[in-house]
């Protein structure tokens, strides 16, 4: 898990636990991890004595400071007599990373100490073929393979430093050479490669010392180069200082009116927005997560964009009043969208097709499939409409209009299945069974009548009224083959078996929720009010809300419907938002948006899913999704208190 990331929109630096730098993304946002996850080692040699911070005898507090993506990070360990107060930042306008470094001396003696920042680098993710070298023209440390360079330098300069091979025979790397205090030298060594510097210097009794560390990222050597001496000019303190002027300037740039919304909401509201900014690419990808940890249980990550989490997420921005980033995202899928009209599984940050699992060809009957989920089709065109109401940036949105717009609406008309008017079968949101899917019905309606709205303001007539009609054809046919008179409520999905035959499913799921958040049924129908019943009462667990009944998806303990995931809790507060009459009806929703305050890592950072029995947190982190929900529903509860306080008593 990954507790305070900092970034800038194409170089990502992520801390674990144990405040160790762990992913070091570039030149995108979620591609290339040049750390592969592991760990980039701190330390402390004190009289003899030496411990890197992840050790037990640390107590650690990893924060950041209010309103920005600096951190406000406390290291103590009472066994050495010894507190680091640091804060880190990745520079608004350049890719340095940068650290100031404080060391506390909680004795009544002088002390004789040595920092040590050790770098495990794998360049281009293999750790193959890597230099480490001192570069005297620049006095300091640089890493390089190809057109990746990364130089390392303090002010003041480091006092000793190592290059050698790391995780090559019994070679485990520099960072041992540290221990003792003492670091070898070692000017230059290619291969399996990693370097540490080590800053040397006295405490008097109840002092401290200050120094600052940084790493510039670029393409060249003469790149990292200027970095460096950009820093040098401007001063690391200043450069700083700077980074948390501007991300407070950028948190608050919309002035917004929180009213009498709690301090603690107010605070995640901001921070999850300064989160959801380190997973965007400055190209436009929205990336699920940049937790390299999945990798060890998955063979695979998060670092990708779904195009459904990325139209969440920039409807959730949109919302909050941040356009600019969610404009990138509609304009990265307007050129990723597939030839015939929807989008894949997922994408890399540079656009290509990422890795998936849902197969173009049924071995059983011998037939081609679409593999697709066709709600990451549909989402991109309820975002983008709900972009141009709140905006009516006209010139951006007729670029996008036949690419984009006419080309999915086409294909989700066409994708349906003649008899019923149904959707096609495709895989569902959660990824793990094919059929025809409330959740997804409920998204093809708003996309083809986010097409429909588009094609009516470019006077696009024909087409306007094909979508609009498909899409109340769906809506019928999901009153008739999707609600159960029976139960009160309308199913999951139609399931599609492997023998070509179909069941329903009557699961309950939370992301039925979709019925009424796309604007398809009113959040009063009764059989809304039945569906979103059963989804508080069956998977209630605790405070909050699971997925769906018996997920065993990292399930944590044997009762209850699986794992608490902050997304599905939001949904159900957004529920109690859109069918809220009077103030006081708003308040349950005001109480989820609290829990989820409430349950965030230190650092403010929310997960993908809570363990029901212990609280703690599960799955990758930060997850984008988590952060963008909370904005999404901050928001739309501000808008609802406000109309409700603007009725007549």
């Amino acid at each position: 898990m990954r507790d305070i990331p900092v970034g800038n929109g194409s170089l990502l630096i992520t801390f674990d636990e144990h405040y160790r730098v762990r992913d070091v993304y570039f030149p995108h946002v979620g591609q290339e991890n040049h750390s592969e996850g592991l760990p980039f080692r701190f330390g402390i040699w004190v009289d003899g004595e030496f411990s890197w911070v992840e050790a037990e005898t640390w107590e650690r507090s990893l924060k950041y400071l209010p309103d920005t993506l600096v951190t406000d990070v406390t290291l103590r360990n009472d066994t050495l007599g010894i507190e680091i107060a640091c804060n880190d930042a990745v520079a608004c306008d350049t890719n340095v990373f940068v650290r100031r470094v404080e060391v506390r001396n909680l004795r009544p003696h002088i002390r004789n100490a040595r920092v040590f920042l050790h770098h495990d680098f794998r360049i281009y993710e293999n750790p193959v073929g890597d230099t480490a070298f001192y570069d005297p023209a620049s006095r300091s440390l640089i890493h390089y393979k190809k057109h990746r360079y990364f130089l390392i330098n303090t002010a003041p300069h480091f006092d000793s430093f190592a290059t050698g091979r790391k995780a090559f025979g019994e070679m485990e790397g520099t960072w041992r050479d540290a221990e003792d205090g003492e670091l070898s030298g070692g000017a230059i060594t290619e291969g399996s490669v990693d370097s540490t510097v080590g800053v040397h210097f006295d405490l008097a009794p109840g002092s401290s010392y200050e120094f600052y560390y940084w790493m510039a990222a670029g393409t060249s050597r003469d790149k990292v180069r200027a970095q460096n001496q950009v820093v040098l000019t401007v001063g690391p303190e200043q450069l700083l200082r700077s980074t948390e002027i501007y991300w407070r300037a950028w948190v608050n740039k919309n002035d917004t009116e929180f009213g009498e919304l709690p301090e603690p909401v107010v605070e995640q509201f901001k921070r999850s927005l300064l989160i959801v900014r380190t997973q965007i690419d400055d190209d436009g990808a929205i990336l699920a997560a940049n937790d390299s940890d999945v990798t060890l249980r998955a063979t695979d990550h998060y670092s990708y964009l779904w195009t459904r989490d990325g139209a969440f997420v920039a409807n959730a921005l949109d919302a909050a009043g941040f356009s600019h980033l969610a404009r990138r995202f509609y304009h990265f899928c307007g050129r990723i969208v597939h030839a015939d009209g929807y989008f894949l599984q997922k994408y890399n940050p540079d656009g290509t097709v990422a890795s998936g699992w849902h197969s173009a060809w049924d071995p059983a009957r011998q037939e081609t499939l679409v593999p697709i989920q066709e709600d990451e089709t549909a989402l991109v065109l309820w975002a983008f409409w709900e972009h141009y109401s709140k905006f009516r940036d006209i010139e951006f949105a007729q670029a996008l209009y036949r690419p984009l717009v006419t080309s999915c609406a086409d294909f989700m008309l066409d994708f349906r299945d003649p008899e019923t008017n149904l959707p096609l079968p495709s895989w569902n949101l959660w990824e793990d069974r094919r059929g025809v899917h409330t959740f997804t019905c409920s998204t093809v309606v708003a996309g083809l009548r986010a097409a429909a709205n588009f094609a009516r303001l470019f006077g696009d007539v024909g087409r306007a009224e094909s979508y609009e009609k498909g899409a109340e054809e769906i809506k019928a046919a999901m009153s008739e083959h999707l609600y159960s008179d029976i139960l009160g409520r309308f199913i999951r999905a139609i399931q599609v078996n492997g023998d070509g035959t179909s069941s329903p499913d009557e699961t309950v799921d939370a992301s039925l929720f979709g019925l009424f958040y796309f604007g398809v049924f009113d959040p009063r129908d009764e059989r809304v009010q039945g569906t979103m019943s059963a989804v508080a009462e069956t998977l209630r667990a605790g405070d909050a809300v699971a997925r769906f009944e018996n997920d065993g998806y990292m399930r944590t303990q044997k009762d209850g419907p699986g794992n608490i995931w902050f997304i599905c809790t939001l949904w159900l507060a957004e529920y109690y938002i859109s069918a809220a009459r009077t103030v006081e009806e708003l308040k349950p929703a005001l109480n989820i948006l609290e829990w989820t305050a409430a349950n965030t890592l230190p650092s403010g950072v929310l997960a993908e899913q809570l363990d029901p029995s212990t609280g703690g947190q599960v799955s990758v982190s930060p997850l984008t999704w988590s952060h963008s929900t909370f904005i999404a529903a901050v928001s739309h509860y501000q808008q609802k208190l406000h109309e409700l306080l603007q009725l007549p008593t």
